[in-house]
């Protein structure tokens, strides 16, 4: 048979629907980034499109945007990527977890490894740039692929607003900073925005409708 060297991206909703969760897949291997939901039903939909998972990447420790990390990454025996700054972060949102009824990431849950601002393979020719993204939560990042034009901003911005910053950790000032920050970078305002939650947008898209995307 012959290998599928084809790259796909794709947005996914796992339910509970809440929280934007994303696949990247060159082949047959492929990365999730914010493993939302249940890691069930990722087996499952990994299954359905005949995908080997190599690793994991969250934007930030948030349980919407983790709550299935730490199980696949133990059961697929890969590596899980957060930054270290929001590790306190991962069994404090148990009680959220509680609200969509998903399990609670339990004490000897596999450890992610931490990561910072740079550049990754994360796949064979798929590169990756990471961006910091502090103020939603202290070890908030951003991922962009450069070749690609995607954007996975987490929940630094959204569509006509950004994140929230009454949770532990969060700060509004730096929150700002961070926005500034992505916003001097001059991407291409064509370049395909997914946010944590809500649709996706652009660049341009947000510079024309996101009052607070701005320097």
């Amino acid at each position: 048979m012959q290998k599928n060297n084809a790259v796909k991206f794709e947005v996914l909703h796992m339910p509970p629907e809440n929280t934007v969760s994303f696949l990247v897949a060159h082949g047959n291997d492929c990365v999730i980034f914010d493993a939302w939901g249940r890691a069930a039903d990722w087996k499952r939909a990994l299954e359905e499109r005949g995908l080997n998972l190599r690793a994991i990447y969250s934007t930030h420790g948030h349980p919407d945007h983790i709550s299935a990390a730490p199980t696949l990454a133990q059961d697929f025996g890969v590596d899980w990527f957060l930054n270290n700054d929001d590790n306190f972060l991962i069994q404090w949102g148990n009680g959220l977890l509680d609200m969509f009824q998903l399990p609670h990431i339990q004490n000897d849950y596999k450890k992610p490894k931490n990561i910072s601002i740079g550049s990754v393979e994360i796949l064979p020719d798929i590169k990756m740039e990471i961006f910091n993204s502090p103020g939603h939560t202290p070890g908030g990042l951003m991922f962009y692929f450069p070749k690609y034009k995607i954007l996975l901003v987490g929940d630094t911005l959204f569509q006509e607003s950004y994140g929230r910053t009454d949770f532990p950790g969060g700060n509004k000032d730096k929150l700002f900073e961070s926005i500034r920050n992505l916003y001097d970078k001059n991407l291409d305002n064509g370049t395909w925005v997914i946010h944590g939650h809500g649709m996706e947008t652009s660049i341009g898209w947000l510079k024309r409708n996101n009052p607070f995307f701005r320097h």
